[in-house]
């Protein structure tokens, strides 16, 4: 189709407003599926998707729509995650597009996502059309959402639209809106064909299936193309596009949107961000995404250590799908072979590891998450350390600093309390706080990551009954006081129960460790020790106490001496025993412990 009759747009919202039905409405009015077809977040094609209710990967969907014009027009819709997790996948998705509808809930109003999203997608310089969605609830406020629109976001209230995708009121209003009011793709003048590769996934069939937008010129079967990053040349087997399910098409031309297949066996082949050039006559690099750095780490071990290499494979076609996962090798005393993961956050990090088992029907452990400090050396030099076992001796670090967040924490006025309160519980402080609205405040705070990696946003929400809401963004390093915690059992430092603290938390997390794996070690013939560690210093301890085998049962009557001379030639093997002895702790200890 010409240019002028394609429209790229994305859908951006926080979590939660109203985004996948949205989707599955244009989809079902624009006639691309049949009431047959229809079923709720039609776009969500992971059971993990469904069950929680949010959306975790980009997908991309092409609809023909009849205008009020007559004319057809070729909407290209890239629907988005809401999450602060997966804002890599929505930028990316942004630079595929010219503008975005920002979906705006009509009960809850302004989050800190859609603050976060609309950002991403004005650095973009994208075309915005504000959507206020959900007017059908019976507390909707339209009229606070419009102010909110003008004071916090700065867009005019009258460009907004009203819907309920529910409902299916307004649908009509935003397909003409989108034709309307989102610019034509225009051609970038280059001599050849520009692609931006903007995500992929693996097919068991077709290998490596690249979603595509092309920027100028045509993709079409049996072209030879370049892609600039990784150097490659590849022939294209197939394009198409997806009505969601992928559909074959003689072309890709300038300004749409699809995927194609090549002869790409390996999931390393494809960067994501990649241009995709004529291999004879290249064009010019297209500005693709910025790398993506991970804020947090951790390990994951197979259970069974044969699955070492059947993790491999199944992490290798993860990253595929999930540009933003990074993960190396790396081995541990207590867990054996395995993979140093990093993730975007927390929620990014437990999606991976139940895809792992879901998708792959891999059975994993993970150990404890950390973040990469920055250790400066008395030499001068500056080590980065994402994780405990190589942390340097404490002669040679001069200072230790670690990753600080910006957060924006959105709350209903009566629990700002509660939130600051929060707040210096996990170190952070308080910039400065802003009113809304008559209900809301938002709380900007400097907060160190790894308080934030386990429970903060649980938190938030369950302090504010579910209304709270944070999105955060990385900031500098901050020199802190933080040691590094060891395990020791029996005298023995434990790695895999090792973990990098604040001084100030050290000793209470010492304890819990220390109480956990008491539970968990099982008994010896011998009194077993387990203690939390900083350098020299013992900050937590718990003893197992000893199995007694009773010595004295072929003892009956006669003299108390004898009775006296069999304990104390016990009390001797035990402390034999004590010296030489090894406690060996099963793999169902790290289990549980790494579990809590």
């Amino acid at each position: 189709m010409e240019a002028a009759h394609i429209r790229n747009f994305s859908i951006i919202a926080h979590i939660d407003h109203g985004k996948t039905t949205l989707s599955d409405r244009l989809l079902h009015r624009t006639g691309t599926i049949t009431d047959r077809e229809m079923q709720n977040q039609l776009l969500d094609s992971m059971d993990l998707e469904r069950e929680r209710g949010i959306t975790i990967k980009a997908h991309p969907v092409t609809m023909n729509y009849r205008a009020k014009n007559g004319e057809v027009y070729e909407l290209n819709l890239i629907d988005t995650p809401g999450h602060v997790d997966f804002s890599y996948e929505v930028s990316r998705s942004l630079c595929a597009c010219e503008g975005a509808l920002l979906i705006i809930d009509a009960a809850q109003g302004v989050e800190a996502q859609t603050v976060a999203n609309l950002h991403l997608a004005m650095k973009q310089e994208l075309t915005i059309i504000p959507v206020i969605n959900k007017i059908d609830l019976p507390h909707a406020n339209v009229a606070q959402v419009k102010q909110q629109l003008e004071d916090i976001l700065a867009i005019p209230a009258e460009l907004a639209l009203l819907a309920s995708a529910k409902e299916g009121l307004g649908i009509d209003e935003i397909l003409e809106a989108i034709v309307a009011r989102i610019p034509a793709p225009k051609p970038t003048g280059a001599p050849t064909v520009q692609a931006l590769a903007f995500d992929s996934y693996f097919d068991t069939y077709k290998g490596v299936v690249t979603h595509v937008r092309v920027f100028n010129g045509e993709l079409k079967a049996g072209m030879q193309v370049k892609l600039l990053h990784s150097g490659k040349n590849v022939e294209v087997k197939e394009v198409g596009s997806f009505n969601p399910k992928p559909y074959v098409r003689e072309r890709l031309e300038t300004g749409e949107t699809g995927y194609i297949t090549a002869n790409i066996k390996s999931p390393l082949d494809v960067m994501m961000g990649d241009t995709l050039t004529d291999a004879r006559h290249p064009s010019p690099v297209l500005p693709g995404f910025k790398k993506v750095h991970p804020m947090v780490f951790s390990g994951i071990y197979p259970i069974n250590t044969a699955d070492y290499e059947h993790l491999k494979i199944a992490m290798g076609k993860l990253q595929l799908n999930d540009s933003a996962f990074v993960y190396q090798a790396e081995t541990s005393v207590a867990l054996g072979f395995g993979f140093r993961c990093g993730f975007l956050g927390l929620l990014h990090m437990e999606i991976v590891q139940e895809r792992l088992q879901r998708e792959y029907g891999m059975a994993i452990i993970a150990t404890y998450p950390s973040v990469v400090y920055k250790v400066k050396m008395t030499d001068g030099t500056i080590k980065e350390v994402d994780n405990p076992a190589f942390l340097p001796d404490v002669t040679y670090i001069e200072s230790i600093a670690e990753p600080m967040v910006k957060s924006f924490i959105i709350s209903p006025n009566e629990y700002i309390g509660d939130m600051m309160a929060l707040v210096s519980e996990k170190r952070g402080t308080v910039d400065h706080t802003e009113t809304l609205d008559a209900r809301r405040v938002m709380l900007t705070c400097l907060i160190p990551l790894n308080e934030i990696l386990i429970d903060f946003h649980d938190r938030i929400k369950s302090m504010t009954r579910g209304y709270g809401s944070m999105d955060y963004e990385p900031m500098d390093y901050l020199d802190a006081e933080m040691v590094k915690l060891e395990m020791l059992v029996n005298g023995e430092p434990v790695d895999a129960f090792s973990c990098i603290v604040h001084r100030v938390k050290a000793e209470q997390r010492g304890r819990a460790l220390a109480a956990k794996l008491k539970e968990v070690i099982p008994r010896q013939q011998f009194a077993v020790a387990i203690q939390g560690a900083i350098g020299g210093k013992i900050v937590a301890r718990e003893t197992v106490s000893a199995l007694r085998k009773d010595v004295l049962a072929k003892c009956y009557g006669g003299d108390i001496t004898r009775k006296r001379k069999l304990l104390e030639k016990q009390k001797e093997g035990k402390k034999r025993m004590k010296s030489f002895g090894s406690v060996n702790i099963p793999q169902e200890a790290f289990i549980e412990v790494l579990k809590a």
